[in-house]
């Protein structure tokens, strides 16, 4: 199979001038079938990712953690090694138990987790709810979706599985859509799409509505001035939107 996609998303997220991640931070992964999909394995640079720095796992041995009430660090390594499709692999990320979760959504095939400096900025201060449910400007709608998930601080791995899990199924009952973009408190960015596309097109976005944001916070001297929600929602339903969603694969 051919991890082509999921390393150009890589190399793209992890260009050092966009200040996404540095070093090891971030994973992607993608959905190559009902019974297995393919993330970043732990220790591995998206900027210089390659086949051999990925893991391909089994949904079916990684899903079933998220129901277990607790498991000890030992255990949760273990059960990652278990996941994989061959032991000759790298471990997986600590992460890939919610790329497992996510790449099960509907329409979702690839999955973006970065730490840019422009979200984190906001995700570390009083403002990261109200930037995750308010929208500024209609691009950021198109790309980022009409509002997105916001997840408190939790203890990353197995915990914060759960916590993404438990906050998505309530976004997804109360808005009737999957999310487009999941932020973590004190933490970072996952963005998730058909394509690698749509993928890119939200973290990059996200990160301009950050960095607007910022600015107009402190122009306003407080909170910017936002979108109200019916114009969240006519951009939302725009057919001239949609065209434009579906000629740029997001």
């Amino acid at each position: 199979m051919s991890l082509d996609a999921l390393l150009n998303l890589s190399h793209q997220l992890g260009r050092e001038e966009r200040r996404l991640a540095i070093l090891g931070e971030g994973n992607t992964s993608m959905r190559h079938d009902a019974e297995t999909f393919t993330v970043k394995a732990s220790g591995s640079n998206l900027a210089t990712l390659a086949v051999a720095g990925t893991a391909t796992c089994h949904f079916s041995k990684l899903l079933p953690l998220l129901d277990a009430e607790s498991m000890t660090d030992i255990a949760v390594d273990e059960a990652l090694f278990a996941g994989r499709v061959s032991t000759e692999m790298k471990k997986p990320s600590v992460e890939a138990i919610f790329h497992a979760y996510l790449l099960t959504l509907p329409g979702v095939n690839y999955v973006g987790h970065t730490h840019p400096i422009a979200v984190n900025a906001i995700l570390c201060s009083k403002h990261a709810r109200t930037f995750a449910a308010r929208r500024l400007f209609p691009d950021e709608i198109v790309c980022c979706g009409v509002e997105s998930v916001f997840v408190p601080y939790t203890d990353p791995g197995l915990k914060l599985s759960q916590a993404i899990k438990s906050a998505v199924e309530d976004y997804i009952k109360r808005l009737s859509r999957p999310p487009r973009v999941i932020l973590l408190e004190n933490h970072g960015l996952i963005a998730l799409g058909a394509t690698p596309e749509a993928v890119l097109a939200a973290t990059l976005m996200a990160v301009k509505a950050a960095e607007i944001f910022s600015t107009a916070a402190i122009l306003s001297g407080g909170e910017p001035q936002f979108l109200t929600a019916a114009q969240v929602e006519r951009i939302a339903g725009r057919p001239d939107e949609h065209y434009r969603q579906k000629a740029l694969g997001l």
